[in-house]
């Protein structure tokens, strides 16, 4: 449905809370991969999933045609260098990182599957586009801008102060389904002064 509905790929997060060895999680992405046609991005995200797709384990999914990229959201930048060299050539590698991903993209990364973007996505857009071209000195303020709602859409969980501001920005409806809440009132100062920063008011 997802591809019928215009969707460009899949992003499929590690099984998580059960911890499965690198070997199983081989065998779970191809798996999905045979199974559907349609492109896959792997998800890494052990601090949410604790389980960790290790950079050897990835360089061996990136074998498979179906299987085009990973959303690394390890935070560590070293992973970019090891993975260019484990994976194919046109495998894409995004970082799931807002604050660092400007750097992720200077040394060899793609873009960054963002939180940032839903809010400010010319300003994303720019940043990793100055970042890629060796604009640095463009991208580094556009950077010290969007610092701000980089880190304090983290606030609470994600998505809630995301939702916050997109209601605030008027492009969504107020409310979050259960078993989330609404942004804590507490952070809402903190929230209006990034977004006043990041010119999104």
């Amino acid at each position: 449905q997802a591809k019928e509905l215009g969707a460009d790929a899949a992003l499929i997060i590690t099984p998580y809370y059960i911890k499965p060895p690198q070997r199983a999680l081989i065998h779970h992405y191809l798996t999905i991969a045979n199974a559907v046609d349609f492109p896959i991005i792997l998800y890494n995200c052990p601090g949410r999933t604790g389980v960790d797709l290790k950079p050897e384990t990835i360089g061996e999914l990136s074998k498979h045609p179906n299987i085009i990229g990973v959303k690394d959201a390890t935070g560590d930048l070293s992973r970019v260098e090891s993975l260019r060299k484990l994976c194919r050539k046109d495998f894409l590698l995004f970082s799931g990182e807002d604050d660092s991903g400007s750097d992720f993209v200077r040394i060899g990364g793609d873009g960054v599957i963002s939180v940032t973007a839903n809010v400010a996505p010319a300003a994303m857009h720019k940043l990793l586009s100055d970042s890629k071209n060796g604009r640095l000195d463009e991208a580094n303020k556009i950077n010290e801008q969007l610092m701000p709602l980089h880190k304090r859409l983290f606030l609470e969980s994600n998505p809630i102060p995301v939702k916050k501001v997109l209601n605030l920005m008027g492009k969504i409806g107020n409310g979050i389904r259960p078993p989330l809440a609404e942004l804590d009132p507490i952070h809402l100062p903190k929230i209006h002064e990034a977004m006043a920063i990041g010119r999104v008011l």
